[in-house]
């Protein structure tokens, strides 16, 4: 009788072990297809566009649909850079100057008000630091029309200023991030900095810096994205082609006022991409580390 036992509670074991591995190997196989599902579903219309940007205006927009070009084409590339009334090369470098004078400085401001934050005995920091986080919920379109108006009355309309000086005052998401993480420092650095003689403000730039230079850049990655890819804002204070940004400019082509404009405007978005890329790829393991990093600390 037990022999009998022992052998069905065996077979019950070796049944449920079996249903368990199948279980398992069933979750791998559907957690496998959803991402091979979602990577199609993201990288599906980026080569449409790559494809298309090669495509002829008669091409691009036939009905039937066509994934590969019928007829390949560069000639879109070179109206994009020929055109006199289409200044890619300038949208270019208002871009670039417009990130490089933002993200500079923002985030010297951000990063030296997070340690203010973070390691500075201030009076009610905390309401302060709150009080700056509520206006991440107020939603930038409440903002545009006062906004604009100030900048029109000082004569910054059709200007680059208008997406830059918001940006010296530093970044209240970087912030926010930064906080949390000083806040892992250990004190003990600092005091021993302080007893040799050092200030706030050299504390900050010899020590504090170069410990969360790692989640200051994931957070500049964030940040030169979002301004790359803006383009609400340039379409409201830009009108000038010749000073407009790259995604401003882009958007000026319309192709659904001129169906001509539409390879050579997926073959301005291909070039627009191009930076995104660059950065993934140059900065992906460094980026990768800092969001490891922050998360054991944060």
């Amino acid at each position: 009788m037990r022999s009998n036992a022992m052998q069905q509670v065996i077979l019950k074991n070796s049944v449920l072990s079996r249903w368990q591995k199948a279980g398992k190997i069933a979750v791998r196989v559907l957690i496998y297809a959803l991402l091979v599902f979602g990577s199609v579903l993201i990288v599906f219309p980026f080569l449409w566009m790559l494809l298309s940007s090669f495509k002829t205006p008669l091409d691009a927009n036939a009905l039937d649909f066509s994934f590969f070009p019928k007829e390949w084409v560069t000639s879109n590339y070179a109206e994009l850079f020929a055109s006199a009334n289409f200044p890619i090369v300038d949208a270019f470098f208002n871009t670039i100057l417009v990130e490089v004078s933002v993200i500079v400085i923002g985030t010297f401001v951000s990063a030296l008000a997070a340690f203010s934050f973070a390691k500075l005995k201030l009076q009610h920091k905390t309401f302060w630091l709150l009080f700056l986080m509520s206006g991440m919920m107020v939603p930038y379109a409440a903002l545009m029309l006062p906004q604009f108006r100030v900048f029109q009355s000082i004569n910054m309309f059709d200007t680059l200023w208008p997406l830059i000086l918001p940006g010296f005052f530093g970044n209240v998401s970087m912030l926010f991030f930064l906080v949390q993480y000083m806040r892992g420092v250990p004190n003990a650095i600092l005091e021993a900095a302080r007893m040799d003689g050092a200030g706030h403000f050299t504390c900050f730039v010899r020590i504090m810096f170069p410990l969360v230079k790692t989640a200051i850049a994931a957070q500049v990655i964030f940040w030169f994205i979002g301004i790359w890819n803006d383009y609400f804002a340039p379409s409201i204070y830009l009108i000038t082609p010749e000073k407009m940004t790259l995604q401003a400019l882009l958007g000026s082509l319309n192709p659904s006022m001129n169906r001509q404009y539409l390879p050579m405007a997926l073959a301005g978005a291909v070039l627009s991409s191009i930076p995104m890329f660059v950065i993934y790829l140059s900065c992906q393991k460094f980026f990768i580390e800092s969001l490891a990093i922050s998360g054991v600390k944060g």
